[in-house]
């Protein structure tokens, strides 16, 4: 087993291991750890998609904008919370099945611009029909603690990181990097493109619902249309090339990098940290086409 190999169940296993101590650190260390592992499931979850099927979805958020507002909803009405969890997934796969059949007809630059333009309908329309604040009642912020957000939200990353091992590791996997590289070569050799197509987008939908279902758990308030914004598109796909396209790995270092940089630039930086973090994220996609995967696997191969 080659020494990237070996990093990486280095990494996995630390993650893991440090998993149940963090909710006894600080909320301040505990909320960036929540963030990264938010920011990192709706990469790894976009990833699916594009790094193993090679189609670039423009309408991430919708399908965690789904998640969050159904959850939300049912939650807030006295649903079970599990329950409600679940039902922001499955409702984000029913609208995938939906729009997929007639959005994964068009191809490259059609489809991310046809994706797209349904998540900013589905954000015009949240915003005036729920244009209030969607808020905790007295209760639930009386008795509201990290740490099941926490756990619920690095167990949803576990979940996405063993089913996209298992996804490239599959023949349905294999089909799906198959259509990634050659629609033409996959058809010809019998492999059902569209089909495989289909399988990636739901699956990646799924799960970017139960993310979107996440946020809304660990959210104080916020408004509905807000989880519709294109940014948790755009976090997503800038995490996951940052990290490494198409790796198993590369949306948590991706996430890593994300999050923590963002943080030090705001704070130190209050005023140019935007366009400083943009610079940097612009330098490093530029300079390293593979990702910080890509850096380390070179890194790894050399002989010192």
């Amino acid at each position: 087993m080659d020494k990237f190999k070996w990093g990486f169940i280095a990494i996995l296993t630390a993650v893991l291991l440090l998993l149940p101590l963090l909710p006894f650190s600080s909320n301040k260390i505990l909320t960036l750890m929540i963030q990264m592992f938010l920011v990192a499931s709706l990469a790894a979850s976009w990833n699916i998609l594009a790094g193993y099927a090679g189609q670039i979805n423009l309408g991430h958020a919708a399908f965690f904008g789904l998640g969050a507002l159904t959850t939300r909803l049912l939650w807030l009405n006295a649903y079970p919370f599990i329950l409600s969890f679940l039902a922001g997934g499955a409702v984000a796969t029913f609208f995938a099945l939906i729009i997929g059949v007639p959005a994964l007809r068009l191809k490259g630059i059609y489809f991310s611009i046809g994706t797209l333009a349904l998540a900013e309908m589905l954000r015009v329309t949240v915003g005036n029909v729920l244009p209030g604040i969607s808020a905790l009642p007295a209760p639930d912020l009386i008795n509201y603690d990290l740490a099941p957000r926490y756990y619920l939200i690095s167990g949803l990353w576990v979940i996405i990181v063993g089913v996209s091992f298992l996804i490239s590791r599959s023949r349905m996997g294999l089909g799906i990097m198959t259509v990634r590289e050659d629609e033409d070569a996959a058809r010809a050799i019998g492999v059902n493109v569209f089909r495989h197509k289909l399988s990636a987008f739901v699956i990646s939908a799924f799960f970017t619902g139960l993310t979107g279902s996440a946020f809304a758990y660990y959210h104080v308030s916020y408004y509905p249309q807000f989880t519709f914004n294109p940014v948790w598109t755009f976090d997503a796909l800038i995490v996951t090339f940052i990290g490494g396209i198409g790796t198993i790995i590369g949306p948590i270092i991706g996430a890593v990098f994300f999050v923590l940089v963002r943080d030090v630039l705001t704070t130190s930086l209050t005023d140019f940290h935007l366009i400083i973090f943009g610079i940097l994220i612009i330098a490093v996609v530029l300079l390293l086409p593979g990702g910080l995967v890509g850096l380390w696997h070179r890194a790894a191969k050399r002989k010192w």
